[in-house]
């Protein structure tokens, strides 16, 4: 048993990540999408193809296809989760905090539950690309711009 309240939160953290790149939820086709964005992480391959049914304000659903890394796919796994039935407002801060999280700006934890199991991306400055890519595309999507998303 570990006795290091840290080592269990990070091993914790770690479970989770895999679970959502093992296991993606919303994962697949949005047939009834009326916003959509496409992102790419030409560094290490990351691509992702986003789905989103807004009703009004809301996002009522939404969905994501592509490949990529344990932290990308895992991101945009718990990403789809934490967004879903939040107004497009309530998205772009959840969007705002979770980048403070991982780029190690500001207090990012504040409220970001599951999420934060990306809090230690921000030692690894190569990686904020990966987990911040699903958030960059929701954010395109959401402003209805149409263009693709490049990390690069």
């Amino acid at each position: 048993m570990n006795d290091d309240p840290i080592g269990s939160l990070s091993e914790l953290y770690q479970e989770v990540i895999l679970d959502h790149y093992k296991k993606p939820r919303n994962f697949g086709l949005l047939p009834d999408a009326n916003r959509s964005a496409e992102g790419h992480n030409p560094l290490c391959g990351d691509h992702v193809l986003l789905h989103v049914r807004l009703k009004g304000d809301a996002i009522d659903d939404v969905r994501f296809q592509g490949k990529g890394c344990a932290i990308s796919t895992s991101s945009a796994s718990m990403m789809t989760e934490a967004v879903k039935g939040k107004s497009r407002a309530e998205a772009e801060a959840l969007f705002e905090k979770f980048h403070a999280l991982v780029t190690g700006g500001g207090n990012g934890k504040a409220g970001l539950g599951k999420l934060e199991a990306f809090g230690g991306v921000s030692e690894f400055p190569v990686r904020v690309k990966c987990a911040s890519l699903a958030w960059h595309t929701l954010k395109a999507a959401l402003e209805g711009s149409g263009e693709s998303i490049s990390t690069e």
